[in-house]
């Protein structure tokens, strides 16, 4: 089953762009990278080499690479090692503007990761460098190639991209809403399509899994499969974590946190708070320092991100990691059902959690609103769920997300009080409508609105 990508787009745009620099594209393990990449490639290309340094591909082409590229003082140096390295990989390459170099997993080998510069300035042919482990490339053998790289991300399916899947039609109709939702039979049919897939989240494989058996249960088999996969294999990256449990065990940390209706917390930043729970809750043989390691690591492989603190609404009083998310709904769902969350919680905590990957993605270049991350905020005594403020524009919305009739009084006395220009309500049993500045979307219409 072929599950439509926006990001498609994107790919082709990197290709038709004149500067012909390398695509690294990030992404956690299991959101259909190298699928995607490769249909890509099939559809755009004459000729494609594909290299996976994580299976026996990675192997034969580093042993071509190192064959291509060995010299000795005092011998003839090679003219085009890499070149060469190819030509031994794949006799048939052909060093022009319609093939395209495929290499997955670049993460193993710092080594080729180094080369990305030369592949930009000395091949004719375009290079895509993708891995589920990027965060690896922060460790100090790694260098960076500014200016030779476009980097995208690409994430797990969008509501919008699940509801195609679910039902095109249903999707068309969706595309064509232009104001409030008017038919009643759709604004139910479009709910019941999100609270779905609020539970099934995104990760291609549980999406299909989900559309052809329409079993809950069964799409979460995957999903677990999935988790245990990249905790098994995250493992072998760390020589200061012994116990793979060590990552469930901040998953649960973070679904507390979300769970608890506090302004902000109670330590600096989530990395502290977090370190305190797991090892009081868990395990007090996990350092601090192996921890906050962990902590990265989910952040850097794209299963986590960091939610900045705006403290009393002073953007200059910006805390990059207030709080942290999940970066796919069905593991936010997961998680949270094992610590007992209750359900009216689980739904507030999960829409929550929607509106941050829409936010985050916003932030993606080109981006659409500003701050380094998405970030909540404090104003007399209470909190605001988000802040966002549009780079078109540079108007400041204050967004509220809710699942019932409740009004976010603090949101409101801080745009009485002249905060922000408007104050956004994202709910679940709405049609929409608007109030001089206060303009209620429903939250399965949050992706086509502009901020």
């Amino acid at each position: 089953m072929y599950l439509k990508r926006k990001i498609y787009d994107r790919l082709v745009q990197w290709k038709d762009n004149a500067d012909h620099s390398t695509l690294e594209v990030n992404g956690a393990r299991q959101v259909g990278k190298t699928y995607l990449i490769n249909k890509f490639a099939d559809e755009n290309f004459a000729h494609k080499i594909y290299v996976n340094l994580f299976e026996l591909s990675g192997k034969q082409f580093m042993d071509c690479y190192k064959q291509a590229t060995q010299w000795q003082p005092g011998q003839k140096r090679p003219e085009h090692p890499l070149h060469d390295a190819f030509h031994l990989y794949e006799p048939d390459f052909q060093d022009t503007d319609d093939t395209v170099i495929i290499i997955d997993e670049i993460q193993e080998s710092a080594e080729i990761y180094n080369r990305i510069r030369e592949f930009t300035r000395q091949f004719r042919c375009h290079f895509i460098v993708t891995g589920s482990y990027l965060g690896r490339v922060y460790e100090p053998e790694f260098r960076f190639s500014s200016g030779d790289v476009t980097k995208l991300t690409i994430y797990t399916l969008s509501f919008e991209e699940f509801l195609e899947a679910y039902d095109a039609e249903i999707y068309e109709k969706y595309m064509q809403i232009t104001g409030e939702v008017q038919e009643d039979s759709l604004y139910d049919k479009l709910k019941g399509i999100y609270d779905i897939y609020c539970q099934v989240g995104g990760y291609p494989k549980v999406v299909q899994t989900y559309l052809e058996s329409k079993d809950i249960q069964k799409a979460q088999g995957e999903l677990v499969k999935i988790i245990d996969t990249f905790t098994n294999e995250s493992i072998r990256y760390f020589t200061d974590i012994l116990d793979n449990r060590v990552f469930t065990q901040i998953f649960l940390s973070i679904c507390r946190i979300l769970n608890r209706e506090k302004k902000g917390l109670a330590e600096d930043s989530i990395s502290e708070e977090l370190q305190k729970i797991v090892t009081r809750d868990y395990s007090s043989n996990i350092t601090k320092a192996a921890c906050n390691r962990a902590i990265s690591w989910l952040y850097f492989s794209g299963i986590i991100g960091f939610c900045a603190k705006i403290t009393e609404l002073d953007i200059m009083d910006f805390k990059s990691a207030g709080r942290c998310y999940f970066m796919d709904l069905g593991v936010a769902n997961y998680y949270l059902k094992r610590t007992g969350t209750d359900e009216r919680s689980l739904r507030g905590t999960l829409n929550e959690n929607y509106v941050f990957i829409n936010l985050k993605k916003r932030q993606d270049f080109p981006p659409e609103i500003a701050f380094e991350t998405p970030a909540f905020a404090t104003y007399k005594g209470g909190e605001i769920d988000f802040v966002v403020q549009s780079l078109e524009g540079n108007r400041r919305y204050l967004v509220e997300v809710k699942t019932g009739k409740g009004r976010a009084e603090t949101a409101l006395k801080a745009l009485q009080s002249g905060k922000a220009d408007r104050l956004l309500y994202l709910k679940g049993n709405t049609k929409g409508g608007e109030d001089g500045k206060i303009i209620t979307v429903p939250i399965y219409m949050l992706e086509r609105y502009k901020f």
